[in-house]
């Protein structure tokens, strides 16, 4: 899910923020593939006390990065996408608690200075040539074990909660499952459950097509020559009307042209604005992006699932507040009632909280300031 305005707070955000490195020798994914030398970008946020048991784990959504606060640099545009929330005084306030949050795997965007991640397009310490397609399938539950290294390291005995939004609200169930002695409570944000269900696999299958279907392609081995510049650039075209809704092209757009002598009736050529806008976000978001990251995180997001591989749902016993978007059309409010119910009749403690907006997937960033009294209260 791709960013498409200004963080409502990025221009009062008091935080800056360092970009750290994390490394692992040796990490054998949850399909029993090695990866040698695992390096990912890293943030914190505020200070761990002595006893190790004040953190907050924050796990980004599908485009996403670790940078969900503050500022590497005060004249920089954008804070981080939860700075609303996250910050000395607000809701997870970094004044009581040691906030960290991390880069994934097979990040998106390879190409920002900003990420630190490892994939496809890393290059290979065996053969010294970019991994390409023989880069293994990493899953949420790789990335969840990768963090749990990163804490280690860090000194974290305890996690006062996990949080994250989209496939951030994936880890953090895993979290509860995986690690169920170590997380005192989880807030899945506009997330898609328990497991991928098979309208949701579908779904983000379409995201990678105009990739797939790219002739520079060539089963994701490109590297070294022409990319799959457009049909990435089509992906995350796809990618970021999936996480709007009718409500925000309304309202933004309406039905003007992108040129006011350009009436789309008079040429093929001519565009209405929602088109246009469209056009300008994701070839700079394109920038930064890489075509095989793509395809390769779409392919871990189908395999999640809590209940895979001897882990169980019955593991989660950590109080979870699900925050839900009404109009989202990716991750369905129905995937967190779900998991609500499922949760209850296994007695964890569920509370629910929705963000009542026409903007979709994405507000579960832009508008996640509107339930600050309920993740306040929450964590008490």
């Amino acid at each position: 899910m791709l960013r498409d305005q200004p963080s409502q707070a990025s221009a009062a955000t008091s935080l800056l923020v360092e970009k750290k490195t994390h490394c692992i020798p040796r990490f054998t994914t949850q399909g029993g593939r090695l990866i040698k030398d695992v390096r990912v970008g890293y943030e914190t946020y505020g200070r761990l006390n002595e006893a190790g048991d004040n953190a907050i784990l924050i796990c980004h959504y599908f485009s996403g990065s670790s940078h969900c606060a503050g500022k590497y640099h005060p004249d920089d545009q954008l804070a981080g996408y939860w700075d609303a929330i996250i910050g000395p005084g607000k809701a997870i306030d970094t004044d009581r608690y040691f906030v960290v949050s991390a880069d994934t795997m097979s990040n998106v965007c390879p190409k920002d200075p900003m990420v630190t991640t490892v994939g496809p397009a890393t290059i290979d310490p065996d053969t010294g040539r970019a991994y390409g397609s023989t880069f293994p399938i990493v899953t949420i539950r790789d990335f969840v074990r990768v963090q749990k290294t990163l804490l280690d390291d860090l000194g974290v005995k305890r996690l006062r909660c996990v949080s994250g939004p989209s496939m951030g609200a994936m880890q953090t169930f895993e979290w509860g499952a995986q690690y169920p002695d170590m997380v005192e409570k989880l807030i899945p944000v506009v997330g898609a459950g328990l497991h991928a269900e098979p309208y949701f696999i579908a779904e983000i299958d379409l995201w990678t097509l105009p990739i797939l279907l790219d002739p520079n392609w060539k089963g994701g081995n490109y590297f070294g020559g022409p990319e799959p510049a457009e049909g990435l650039r089509q992906s995350l075209k796809i990618i970021t009307v999936t996480a709007r809704a009718p409500g925000w092209a309304q309202r933004l757009f309406g039905r003007g042209w992108a040129k006011p002598d350009a009436d789309p009736l008079a040429g093929s050529d001519n565009q209405y604005n929602v088109e246009s806008t469209l056009d300008a976000l994701v070839t700079e978001r394109s920038r930064f992006a890489d075509a095989a990251h793509l395809v390769h995180l779409v392919r871990g997001c189908r395999i999640y699932d809590v209940d895979e591989g001897g882990s169980s749902v019955k593991a989660i016993r950590a109080p979870t507040l699900l925050i839900s978007v009404t109009t989202d059309g990716v991750m369905f409010p129905a995937y967190s009632r779900r998991a609500a119910e499922e949760l209850r009749a296994q007695g964890t403690q569920v509370q629910w909280a929705e963000i009542d907006t026409d903007g979709g997937h994405l507000d579960g960033l832009y508008e996640i300031a509107r339930v600050t009294p309920q993740i306040r209260d929450f964590l008490g």
